[in-house]
């Protein structure tokens, strides 16, 4: 009797079609678009885990830089006096201390400007 990966290549290909559920025409129906699609989902996965990361920073940046105007100053500024005061918050802290804790935002900008004076 003839074989051609009877059980083996059914589970391979239902696991794939699992995978592909929910796209459009063959892209969910047919093996060799299955294939494709899968392959071509995998590489945005890999490369959008990392844009995702350059877009938060980007964003607390943003929320920073919104905050120091508000209190007449800049991010680069606020930033050039974090690092002379040797405070070492990252980014994301930053912005979450501007949105959530206003008045420790402002103590952290006046040590940051305290700095850059001297």
């Amino acid at each position: 009797m003839r074989v051609r990966k009877g059980s083996a290549r059914l589970r391979a290909k239902k696991r794939l079609f699992k995978e592909a559920r929910g796209n459009f025409g063959g892209r969910g129906n047919l093996l060799r678009t299955v294939k494709e699609t899968l392959i071509r989902s995998r590489v945005y996965a890999y490369r959008d885990r990392r844009v995702r990361k350059r877009e938060f920073r980007a964003l607390w940046i943003t929320r920073i830089t919104a905050a120091c105007r508000e209190r007449g100053t800049n991010y680069s500024q606020f930033i050039n006096g974090l690092t002379k005061a040797g405070i070492k918050l990252n980014r994301k802290t930053i912005s979450e201390l501007a949105i959530s804790e206003p008045q420790i935002f402002d103590e952290i900008l006046s040590a940051a400007q305290a700095a850059l004076v001297a």
